[in-house]
């Protein structure tokens, strides 16, 4: 006697999940212009380094003997792999399977996914297509869709590993109901550009509740959630979702209770550009490119931006400096003079506690003009979110080191600045309560209407504000805690970055915030 037969019965239930919907299923698929799950998850992993867990999770029927006559796989599939040799849990569903609507079994892998990367202390990383429900009942003897046996809310570990590890979501097809929560709980999240789309209830259930007919794409198309801060990035290719991705993970810790490992860098700390010295331009009215002046000073080729449709007067990124993984945030004049509206900051707000989280130092170029001001802005909510950012950074508990590029103006110009953070100006910096133009306007309002010439008038007064803006004053005061030639940024945060080293080994473990607007 031997276990012989359910040896056997354990390689063709293997062997039926390998094949996933089956050939027509995975040709569908591929017809689509999609990957299966399979595919997704070798794209993303190290070659060869995938350990699946569940490999037989699904439903099976068997005789009155108990012999097998069929098998249907989980339509969830995870497990640990490396990426770039460092561990990840990963996971996604099954399209090929019932369009990926969970099936008990894979229900029950999906929430395990998340417990796996909590477990282990490991990035997770989530390749997302289907989703929803289904109101037909599977074969098998896999159990109900909310099985008891997870009695706690099936939220509760995806809200838990946001305070633990890095999770990175992918969204690659048609995405809707649970796994479009999911796909919104994630620190980073890419959606490819002509095949996903991401939906709380698909078009038929809407035009059945709403009377409203429209596509998947209208309803959560890429010119949707691009815009809305539900994907932070899109990929023109389920390749360069993985890509984003891993390049993403590439600037965190596998988890809280450890910092990001620093790279070696081969830019030279002591680099000068040249063309930072001019790249602001002397006349206050006319813009200059941030993202070009960031990339003149932070390691060479490190750039990572996210969510640049979204709020784009503020930038958000992540780089290098002399290897070590940075936070940057800056002002993009090109976009309302710079201004942060009510979606620039809740990016910068969720951005700060990102960093928070992860332990990871924040540099910040600073444009800042002010809040946005006029009839939208009031009805965005403008002053609350703002005030929410301003109180973000202002108990942020990293390392900040402030760049004044140009303007500091206003209750929103705090945003920019951590409790005990290092400040460093160029010779560019206007700060005051208000912008040159801003203040000229209330102050001399009706002595400009009263001149012969308003115009001339109002150009002298702007100048003569302008001088008592000069950065000078306050460093010869001490009131900033240097001013440099703009050639020396590099050196100078090069430098600052050893400093804090100390400081970011104090900061391990999970992090806690207050209430905030």
């Amino acid at each position: 006697m031997s276990w012989e037969k359910e040896a056997q019965d354990i390689t063709e239930m293997r062997k039926a999940a390998q094949e996933q919907g089956g050939a027509d299923a995975v040709a569908a698929q591929h017809a689509k212009g999609r990957l299966t799950i399979r595919e997704r998850i070798d794209g993303v992993l190290d070659e060869n380094s995938f350990q699946e867990h569940g490999r037989i999770a699904g439903a099976a029927e068997r005789d009155g003997v108990g012999n097998l006559t069929s098998f249907s796989p989980a339509n969830y599939i995870t497990g640990l792999g490396t990426i770039e040799g460092r561990r990840v849990a990963v996971g996604g569903e099954d399209f090929t399977l019932k369009g990926g609507s969970p099936n008990a079994a894979g229900l029950r892998k999906s929430v395990y996914a998340e417990e796996l990367a909590s477990q282990y202390r490991v990035p997770l990383v989530r390749m997302l297509e289907g989703g929803g429900g289904s109101v037909s009942k599977g074969k098998g003897n896999s159990g109900p869709v909310g099985s008891p046996v997870f009695e706690k809310p099936r939220f509760h570990s995806i809200a838990k590993i946001l305070g633990e590890v890095p999770v990175a979501s992918a969204a690659l097809g048609p995405v809707a109901g649970f796994p479009a929560a999911r796909f919104a709980a994630s620190h980073f999240s890419v959606m490819t550009r002509d095949t996903a789309q991401i939906l709380i209830a698909g078009p038929a259930l809407v035009a059945r509740a709403l009377d409203i007919s429209m596509t998947k794409e209208e309803l959560g198309g890429v010119q949707i959630h691009s815009r809305n801060a539900v994907a932070a990035n899109i990929a023109k290719s389920e390749e360069d979702a993985f890509n984003q991705i891993q390049t993403f993970l590439s600037y965190l810790p596998n988890n809280v209770w450890e910092l990001a490992e620093r790279q070696p860098s081969t830019d030279p700390i002591d680099r000068k550009a040249e063309e930072l010295v001019s790249i602001v331009p002397k006349n206050r009215r006319l813009p200059f490119d941030m993202r070009k002046l960031i990339k003149l000073v932070i390691d060479e080729a490190s750039y990572f931006e996210m969510g640049k449709a979204y709020g784009p007067s503020l930038i958000t990124a992540f780089a290098r400096m002399n290897g070590r993984s940075i936070g940057v945030i800056g002002n993009d004049c090109r976009f309302y003079a710079g201004a942060m509206g009510a979606n620039a900051a809740q990016k910068v707000r969720r951005f700060i506690e990102l960093c928070d989280t992860f332990h990871i130092p924040i540099i910040n170029f600073t444009d800042e003009p002010g809040f946005m001001i006029g009839p939208e802005s009031e009805k965005d909510g403008t002053i609350k979110y703002g005030t929410s950012a301003v109180a973000a950074a202002v108990m942020s508990v990293v390392p900040w080191a402030t760049v004044i590029i140009k303007k500091t103006f206003g209750v929103a110009a705090a945003a920019h600045f951590s409790d005990e953070g290092y400040v460093i100006a160029w010779p560019s910096a206007e700060m005051g309560a208000l912008p040159v133009e801003g203040g000229v306007a209330v102050a001399f309002r009706r002595q400009i209407e009263a001149a012969e010439n308003p115009d001339e008038l109002r150009a002298e007064l702007e100048d003569q504000l302008a001088i008592q803006q000069s950065p000078f004053p306050r460093a010869e005061s001490f009131n900033v805690h240097d001013i440099i030639d703009p050639r020396e940024t590099r050196p100078t945060l090069c430098q600052w970055i050893e400093w804090i080293e100390p400081k970011l080994e104090s900061l391990k473990g999970p992090v806690t915030f207050g209430f905030r607007p």
